[in-house]
């Protein structure tokens, strides 16, 4: 899929963004937006174990990656949940739609490999990606206490698909 970069988030160049399955090569970029995007980041072998799975995408802007996200589907009381399990982008490339598009891709792979319903977890304090989610319509459905290693709290936030 390929989208351009859109209106209002012009940065002065023809900027394409393409989203596609993530590859080995792509696993160094996605580490290195990963340690600068969270205090607790995953490491490379995490993403090494998702390689091949549909929901494991990157988003590619003239072959520099700008963003990912790692998602899933799994059994879950006779549903199909889908998880969203980690999302991040570039802090260069942040506010570009380059999340929305992530985002968006991720919801149809997932609806696609069967999910009912889709769940993530946000960092209390995270109010842009609770923003973000929201749009997306997802709806808070409870917090968890210290789920984060630094103590913070969670909030699951979840989708119903049609």
């Amino acid at each position: 899929m390929t989208v351009p970069v859109p209106e209002g988030h012009d940065d002065g160049t023809d900027d394409e963004l393409a989203i596609r399955p993530a590859e080995q090569a792509d696993l160094l970029a996605v580490v290195r937006i990963e340690n600068e995007s969270f205090p607790q980041p995953w490491p490379y072998d995490a993403f090494d174990r998702f390689l091949g799975e549909p929901g494991f995408l990157v988003a590619d802007v003239h072959g520099q990656i700008a963003g990912y996200v790692v998602a899933d589907v799994s059994a879950s009381f006779g549903r199909q949940l889908g998880h969203i399990k980690d999302v991040a982008v570039h802090p260069d490339r942040r506010g570009m739609g380059v999340g929305s598009a992530l985002l968006s891709r991720s919801i149809a792979v997932l609806a696609a490999h069967g999910a009912d319903s889709i769940k993530l977890e946000v960092r209390r304090s995270n109010d842009g990606a609770k923003r973000l989610y929201r749009q997306f319509g997802f709806e808070p459905i409870r917090h968890v206490p210290g789920y984060y290693g630094n103590g913070e709290d969670a909030i699951i936030m979840v989708r119903q698909l049609e």
